[in-house]
């Protein structure tokens, strides 16, 4: 009824469920915010001044970058120490590591290496945080919502990237041109990082991750936490999520390095390779990064870039957030992407045949033609918010089976961040070099993504996990769901009570 699924049990647990998922998401929020941050800071005179450099483009390119390379090393190691640790006090130490980072970022050494070290630092631990996150949300979400919830790693992405823009423009008209005025927007960073970690006290660890370590009755009171609910339905799921680890257990055990050389499992891995790759080659990140620079390109300097920019990141909130309850289940993925890809080129080619053809803005002011440019920018940023900006985290996250869905996910979390910073890296020169050529640039990777994409994806919308090994001719074809029904049937009576006993917990 109404918008949201309906999700059983009672009101207070699914409350809680939505609270905890939304929360956990300030990761992507954090990710956001330090996206959209830097491009308003690098046009600020203030910074400039106190960091005494004059090449701007090395420094655009360098502060950007270093953060993404933090981060995709973080990515890529954080699992080992999710798996020792669990997902709440990886992600405690993970905003330690951030907030550590972002304070020597404020601090007013005036020093451009010490500021670098900072980046690097705080993209280790956005990294981690970005990589974990995802999974403790799932294992505590109701299976209802748990697409949902996941989809909110976007929705606070784009929530933190409207609300740096905006800090940007505030301090740029609002405050006098002194250190204060970047250190305010950097040094807020430290808000949501300390809410998430302190935050996460309150908060109960993950059950699979208790019941995976034998740690039942701390699981089972994870999980009666987060229903708010100790009643049939959650002794069930309790239950069940028993009987699923010990399949994940036996369907992992003895796992090969070579099984990801099996051509099922090499395109799964390729897949989620080439869709994060797809996400960083349609242009929209860079714009994230560097929306000042390139709309000054379109409509002149001033503060009106960071106005145009401010608007745009939230027209980028509303237009994700409208996907994602609207249309995230009514949409097949593959043709969703490929047209898309193909409507943001033809954007693209417009932004830059207008650019080119008419006069250019004159003592920053914007004349007609950049408007026009500006709109196609926006009309490709809704594009891309319905499309190539959420659907790749839950692709990657579903087309895998069990025995290398951690892996998988990996490659995926990792594409992101690599990219990520290869294009922060080079887009400021390109910038610098093409102009407006860079918007041509992007087309042409538009229209490569969208030539792979309708090759090479498979549709998954409406299909189960299990049905993934059909869809990709596995060999393992639906062994996982049927080692799962053997063991839900030995572990219930017929008339649907538990054998497994419910480990007594003690009350808070």
């Amino acid at each position: 009824m109404g918008l949201l699924p309906t999700v059983p049990g009672t009101r207070k647990g699914v409350a809680r469920a939505y609270f905890f998922g939304t929360f956990i998401c300030l990761a992507g929020f954090l990710f956001g915010y330090d996206t959209g941050i830097v491009g308003g800071v690098l046009t600020l005179k203030s910074y400039k001044r106190d960091f005494h450099y004059t090449d701007n483009t090395t420094v655009s390119a360098v502060m950007v970058s270093l953060q993404n390379a933090g981060a995709f090393i973080a990515a890529l190691g954080v699992f080992p120490l999710s798996e020792r640790f669990g997902r709440k006090r990886t992600i405690q130490g993970a905003m330690i590591l951030f907030c550590i980072g972002v304070i020597l970022q404020v601090i007013p050494s005036h020093s451009l290496p010490c500021f670098y070290v900072g980046r690097v630092i705080a993209g280790l631990g956005l990294g981690s945080a970005t990589a974990v996150a995802p999974a403790y949300n799932a294992e505590m979400a109701p299976k209802q919502i748990r697409g949902l919830l996941g989809s909110c790693m976007q929705s606070l992405f784009a929530l933190g990237v409207m609300i740096s823009y905006w800090i940007d423009y505030g301090v740029s008209i609002g405050l006098p041109v002194s250190s204060k005025q970047w250190q305010i927007p950097v040094g807020l960073q430290l808000v949501p990082a300390a809410v998430l970690g302190l935050g996460l006290i309150g908060c109960k660890e993950s059950v699979r991750w208790l019941a995976k370590k034998e740690r039942y009755d701390e699981a089972w009171a994870s999980l009666t936490w987060i229903r708010a609910d100790d009643g049939p339905e959650v002794k069930a799921e309790f239950n069940e999520i028993r009987v699923g680890l010990a399949e994940e257990l036996r369907a992992t055990e003895g796992l090969k390095t070579r099984e990801l050389l099996e051509p099922a499992n090499r395109y799964r891995l390729l897949l989620a390779f080439g869709i994060f790759l797809g996400q960083q080659c349609t242009g929209m990140t860079a714009l994230a990064y560097f929306g000042p620079q390139f709309f000054k390109v379109l409509v002149g300097g001033g503060s009106q870039d960071l106005l145009i920019t401010g608007l745009f990141g939230a027209e980028k909130f509303v237009m994700v957030t409208t996907y994602i309850i609207f249309f995230s289940e009514k949409w097949g993925r593959r043709p969703t992407l490929y047209i898309s890809a193909i409507l943001m080129a033809c954007c693209f080619v417009i932004v830059n045949v207008v650019n080119k053809t008419t006069p250019a803005p004159k003592d920053n002011k914007a004349n007609s033609a950049g408007i026009a440019t500006v709109a196609m920018v926006f009309i490709t940023n809704s594009i891309y918010q319905f499309s190539w900006g959420p659907l790749p985290w839950p692709y990657a996250a579903e087309i895998f089976p069990t025995r290398i869905r951690e892996v998988g996910t990996s490659v995926g979390v990792a594409t992101q961040w690599l990219f990520n910073f290869t294009f922060s890296l080079t887009t400021p020169y390109m910038i610098k070099a093409w102009g407006s050529y860079t918007f041509t640039f992007y087309a042409i990777l538009d229209i490569i993504m969208a030539t792979m994409v309708y090759l090479f994806l498979k549709e998954t919308k409406g299909r189960s996990i299990e049905e993934m090994e059909t869809i990709f001719h596995s060999k393992s074809a639906f062994d996982v769901e049927r080692a799962r029904r053997e063991g839900l049937t030995k572990s219930f009576d017929d008339d649907g009570a538990e054998d497994v006993t419910v480990p007594a917990v003690k009350s808070d």
